[in-house]
């Protein structure tokens, strides 16, 4: 499980008004969060068809912009 450390910011009346996390912290959430997107969307599709391997990594490809390891 990914641990996340948080740094609260509180507003002039100490009440919680946003969290901060470190950079690489974001990325693996936004990696996971796009990797459950794409289940999610390889799980929706009609007819039960799935992707390939090569139709899911070219889809994430174009999600993410850039190479993803095979």
């Amino acid at each position: 499980m990914l641990e996340i450390h948080k740094y609260y910011v509180f507003d002039e009346n100490q009440q919680p008004i946003a969290v901060q996390i470190s950079i690489s912290e974001f990325t693996q959430i936004e990696e996971i969060l796009e990797n459950y997107g794409l289940v999610k969307l390889m799980e929706s599709a009609e007819d039960n068809e799935r992707l390939s391997k090569t139709q899911a990594l070219q889809y994430y490809r174009s999600l993410k912009g850039k190479n993803v390891d095979n």
